[in-house]
């Protein structure tokens, strides 16, 4: 059974910092590939960064320089750090895996909640 713990979320003031952890288990970590997605009131879901399985890395154009995805191959953990939160970047934060053995798997969340 594949299962993805997100962690690290919660309520901080602008211009701070937070770093998200993702564990999963159940599947093959090394070779799949990992995303954090978020989803804000009244918004659709949207890619925030990704990593594949090979070290290669997207970000969202609101997040880059700001935000730095990273994977734990040993640990089968996968981060986000958020540096220089903005009101804006609340949101549930969703971890998702994807590979060709288990499809594509979601996380519950993690609340972040930025106030000015």
């Amino acid at each position: 059974q594949v299962l993805l713990r997100e962690s690290g979320g919660g309520f901080v003031q602008a211009g701070t910092s937070l770093r998200l952890a993702c564990a999963a288990s159940g599947l093959m970590f090394r070779i799949t590939d990992m995303g954090w997605y978020r989803q804000a009131p009244g918004k659709s879901s949207e890619l925030v960064a990704s990593i594949t399985r090979t070290g290669s890395i997207t970000y969202a154009d609101f997040v880059k320089g700001r935000f730095t995805i990273s994977r734990d191959n040993v640990k089968n953990t996968v981060y986000l750090q958020m540096n220089s939160l903005k009101p804006e970047n609340t949101a549930v934060y969703s971890c998702n895996a994807a590979s060709v053995l288990i499809g594509n798997y979601w996380g519950q969340g993690t609340q972040v909640t930025v106030s000015s």
